[in-house]
């Protein structure tokens, strides 16, 4: 393998490049500024379960508490305590790493009996609560997130526009955006997935290891060893926590070519990083439809999502014309939704649908490389529709903002409900102004 980078399919495309923050839909009320994630006390994280165990069957459902680990370095702790594989442990949905979050995770154990352990501990992660459940837990299984968010480094006095804020979105919605922290902490991950719908395996290697030139960064030197073909060098100084930076070296190490090391890579893994860029190309349709001040409209040839149960329906000239579409949209009971590409996702029509295809084929990729994918590693890539805003869940816990103090100094604390796959950092975004809300700076845990 060369050293030099492999740009020969890097995209052009700006936004994809550089997938900037959209635009802000509180603009006019006076932010906060200061940051957030300064130390995992300040970003609290609790699960809404959609249920609870039950008492029998064979999977052990345990209420974790986790501080400054991923979701899937808490799946890793709980298999190794278990003894069993990894794939064997189900979550709800991930969770921030630089952060204190409580969620559950299921442990499948056939044949489990009265000496059965049915708790964990760790240095970073312990046990709140078990049972016993008859299934297990996947992605989703969850009606929302409750969180507790302290800004640090901003006047107390601005709680007051916190609060406006907040009871802003809560009676508007707020924009969908997938948060900074599914792009991980090099901004990188998108890109790996389009590398890999691509079946550009050198240039996903350059990506995942690769220097980023970013000062300060703790691996730095072991991406500029891999730049050099020091692939034993980089192999030792990245640390064990970089799963999936190691799984490729390691496969480097022993010979294998670029296409042997992806495919060392864990699937889960590369499955994320298709999701990383499925997202980018969401925000990009959602930030056209901010700016076109067209967020809680519809138009015909759209694709709406009732609230309620999320069913999606076509948006068509009877549609618009209904007096109750307007109040429904108003309620937020019913959002326009944008795309997450996949093979069998529906697709709008008219306009939107010419918008969304072109934000795709700007990429490079098309629904092919999609199927090619597919076909290649056996994964799904279904595509879905996701709504273009988002409600607080009121009904849980009006949104609040305090001023507070402590040991550690003043601040304003925001505390609100959101519901499954969004992202409270956008939520703070809003609160904060363009202030850095530390979102991308320490893992690459995902949706709320």
């Amino acid at each position: 393998m060369t050293n030099a980078v492999n740009t020969q399919q890097a995209p052009t495309t700006p936004w994809l490049t550089d997938p900037a923050p959209g635009a802000l839909l509180t603009s006019d009320i006076p932010a906060t500024g200061g940051a957030i994630k300064r130390c995992a006390e300040d970003f609290l994280v609790e699960e809404i379960p959609s249920y609870e165990p039950h008492g029998e069957g064979e999977h052990l459902y345990l209420f974790i508490e986790k501080r400054d680990l991923t979701t899937t370095q808490a799946v890793g702790i709980v298999a190794r305590r278990f003894g069993v594989r990894r794939g064997a442990v189900g979550y709800a949905g991930m969770k921030d790493k630089r952060a204190i979050t409580r969620q559950w995770l299921s442990v499948h154990i056939p044949g489990h009996d009265a000496s059965t352990p049915t708790e964990v501990h760790d240095e970073r992660l312990t046990t709140l609560r078990s049972g016993w459940h008859t299934n297990k837990l996947r992605v989703g299984h969850l009606a929302g997130n409750r969180f507790t968010i302290e800004i640090r480094g901003c006047d107390p006095a601005r709680a007051a526009e916190a609060q406006r804020t907040l009871d802003t979105l809560a009676a508007t919605g707020f924009a969908n955006r997938a948060g900074e922290q599914r792009f991980g902490s090099t901004a990188r991950n998108h890109l790996l997935g389009r590398a890999d719908l691509l079946s550009d395996a050198r240039l996903m290697l350059d990506l995942l290891l690769g220097p980023t030139h970013e000062p300060g960064r703790a691996d730095e030197q072991a991406r500029q060893r891999y730049a050099e073909g020091d692939h034993d060098g980089a192999f030792a100084l990245f640390p064990r926590t970089a799963r999936s930076e190691r799984q490729a070296l390691r496969s480097l190490r022993e010979g294998g070519g670029p296409e042997d090391a992806v495919r060392a890579i864990d699937m889960t893994q590369r499955r994320f990083w298709v999701t990383a860029f499925q997202s980018a190309v969401f925000n990009r349709i959602l930030d056209q439809r901010i700016g076109e001040g067209r967020l809680a409209t519809l138009r015909e040839g759209d694709l709406a999502m009732k609230q309620r149960n999320g069913a999606v329906f076509t948006v068509d000239a009877q549609t618009i014309a209904d007096p109750d579409t307007h109040t429904r949209l108003a309620q937020l009971r019913i959002s326009p939704t944008g795309p997450i590409w996949g093979t069998a996702m529906t697709e709008a029509q008219g306009a939107t649908g010419e918008a969304e295809r072109a934000a795709l084929e700007e990429t490079g990729v098309t629904i092919e490389y999609l199927a090619q994918f597919e076909r290649r590693t056996r994964q799904p890539i279904a595509g879905a529709r996701r709504a273009l805003r988002a409600p607080m869940l009121v009904d849980r816990e009006p949104p609040r903002a305090e001023a507070f103090t402590d040991g550690r100094g003043p601040g304003v604390r925001c505390v609100f409900a959101l519901p499954r796959g969004a992202f409270a950092t956008e939520v703070m975004r809003e609160v904060m102004g363009d202030a850095s809300t530390g979102a991308n700076d320490h893992g690459v845990d995902d949706d709320a």
